[in-house]
């Protein structure tokens, strides 16, 4: 097998979950680093990948509590409106890393997700609407959960929403008032108290220059934020000790997070917007809370997905977004995937037609090569004798590189270029001849080679073989029949290439061959690809996505019949 790690107990995880769980009913017994600003390495399990760390602004070996396990903790959405190609870009990021940390590393990851489901912009959508609050974040929530499935993100362990939280919110937030690090203000308010923590609060940059969000005139510092907000008239609202009201922004991830992990966290990811204020927030809160100077060892941050052109990132709030429904009415989540996989996750990306073009011929160059592959370990391709010991020899280095690439950074920009590097390789060899009597054949090579890179794929979350059996099994025999048909085609077109230099034959041999190139051309926009190679043909079912592309590609380089 590639990934060469033992079984985790799934006993084990169950255990550490029912640790986890339930720990916010007070101020913890402080377990989670020193006090300071100072990050230190946490004591535990090293994973193999070094990961940048945004506490450090540098890459840092990652870590975790407990073997073969990795708590990850990130922010959901705020259901109010349809999620975009900016959630979903950060999205599948991180499930290409948490598949990466649990196939290639061993590490298996147990992740949490908040659902905001009170906000300021789901009332006024309400209002907007006519319908309840709970009705827009119902609504919304279930298109976001289907949006994911759709792009073949990995559900997390739990989703939890903070409307089924705020009686664990409002007990984070008297243990908070409990250890000196918030108060209450005479109109209901509850503000965390910057001033109480000293030089701590700044771990992210934004903070230094930071003056704080508005609020009310009684907060103690302009940086005060808000843990807990006096209702307004027709606003829900939930009881507390302060009076009728509904928790701050920040404070809902700080509750969550502990009431599934407790005082420790391996890992906090989110959107590079989120770093400050937010996430400088949640730290504050969740240390003042437990009483310890690193609550949350690792953060991860993905850089934003900007419209090409733009220097403003893709958001709701700016109406320059692209919904995910309608993205893949064009494309697929295949092709999304590779596009995301080309870059750095910490990197800027730019949409367009153009960088999704280039993700899907990457993707069909791949896809291309194991049909061809297979068309030559089937006997169905006829090639020069394979230098089968480089073959052999740049399939280990690929290994090798793949992994060095994703234990640096996950570093899949330079992972994706190595197996594009192995294609192009096997492509070399694969040069098709007229005949190969005798020739000997390195059937086992590329049938490694093959093997290897559906893993790869597997592993960041892109199947080929599934657009192919979908459109295999809605259509009955369909492979059976295009076999035949593609036979009988071959054998049209060799009898005719067979009496090419005979001019008593020209009449019958330009009709046939014309046929033959005819049939190929028609083919292909139905989705399958018809390929001659030499005297012999080879075919594959193709995703609806992917046609187009591949049938120009294949007649800019396909050898005419004719």
């Amino acid at each position: 097998m590639m990934w060469g790690h033992p079984v985790r107990s799934v006993l084990r995880e169950a255990r550490l979950l029912r640790r986890a769980l339930g720990t916010v009913a007070g101020p913890q017994t402080p377990r989670c680093g020193v006090s300071g600003k100072k990050w230190t390495q946490p004591a535990g399990f090293d994973t193999g990948v070094k990961t940048f760390n945004s506490l450090t602004q540098q890459k840092e070996p990652l870590v975790v509590a407990t073997e073969g396990v990795a708590t990850w903790y990130s922010c959901g959405p705020t259901v109010y409106d349809h999620a975009h190609l900016g959630h979903a870009c950060s999205y599948v990021r991180f499930d290409i890393l948490q598949r990466v940390l649990s196939r290639l590393f061993g590490t298996t990851v147990i992740h949490a997700m908040v659902i905001t489901d009170i906000d300021d912009k789901i009332i006024k959508r309400g209002w907007e609407e006519n319908v309840s609050p709970t009705i827009i974040a119902r609504m919304y929530e279930e298109e976001f959960k289907r949006d994911m499935l759709s792009l073949k993100v990995i559900p997390p362990a739990v989703y939890l929403r903070v409307t089924e939280n705020v009686h664990h919110i409002v007990a984070f937030i008297e243990g908070i008032i409990q250890n000196g690090h918030a108060y209450a203000t005479k109109e209901g308010d509850v503000y965390f108290d910057i001033r109480s923590i000293g030089d701590r609060y700044g771990k992210f940059a934004g903070a230094v220059d930071s003056h704080g969000e508005p609020g009310s005139s009684n907060k103690r510092d302009s940086r005060d934020f808000a843990l807990w907000k006096q209702s307004k008239p027709q606003e829900p609202y939930w009881e507390s000790p302060w009076g009728r009201g509904r928790p701050g922004w920040h404070i809902e991830c700080s509750t969550i997070a502990s009431g599934v992990f407790g005082s420790q966290l391996d890992i906090h990811s989110g959107g590079i917007d989120l770093a400050f204020p937010h996430h400088e927030n949640e730290v504050a809160q969740s240390e003042a809370y437990h009483q310890c100077g690193q609550w949350a060892n690792y953060f991860l941050h993905s850089g934003h997905l900007h419209l090409k052109g733009s220097a403003e990132k893709m958001s709701k709030s700016l109406k320059n977004y692209i919904t995910i429904k309608d993205f893949l009415q064009s494309y697929s989540a295949n092709e999304f995937r590779m596009f995301c996989l080309m870059t750095k996750y910490r990197s800027g990306i730019d949409y367009s037609d153009n960088n999704m073009s280039e993700a899907r011929t990457s993707l069909g160059t791949i896809s291309t090569f194991l049909h061809d592959a297979q068309a030559y370990m089937r006997g169905q391709l006829q090639c020069s004798p394979v230098h089968e010991a480089s073959l052999w020899e740049r399939l280990a280095e690929t290994k090798s590189s793949v992994v060095k690439a994703l234990a640096d950074d996950f570093d899949t920009q330079r992972a994706i270029g190595a197996v594009m590097n192995l294609v192009h390789d096997g492509n070399r060899q694969l040069q098709p001849v007229s005949t190969a009597d005798g020739v000997a054949r390195s059937p086992a090579v590329f049938g490694a080679m093959v093997s290897y890179m559906r893993e790869v794929l597997d592993m960041f979350g892109i199947d080929l073989l599934h657009g192919t059996a979908e459109v295999a099994s809605g259509s009955g025999n369909l492979q059976g029949v295009v076999e035949q048909l593609t036979h009988f085609r071959s054998e049209v077109r060799a009898l005719a290439l067979a009496h090419r230099n005979d001019p008593a034959t020209a009449s019958l041999r330009n009709p046939l061959l014309k046929a033959c190139d005819t049939i190929r051309k028609d083919l292909a926009p139905l989705g399958v690809l018809i390929k001659d190679r030499g005297a012999t043909s080879t075919w594959e079912i193709t995703e609806g996505k992917q046609r187009q592309t591949e049938q120009r590609v294949q007649d800019q380089g396909q050898e005419t019949s004719s």
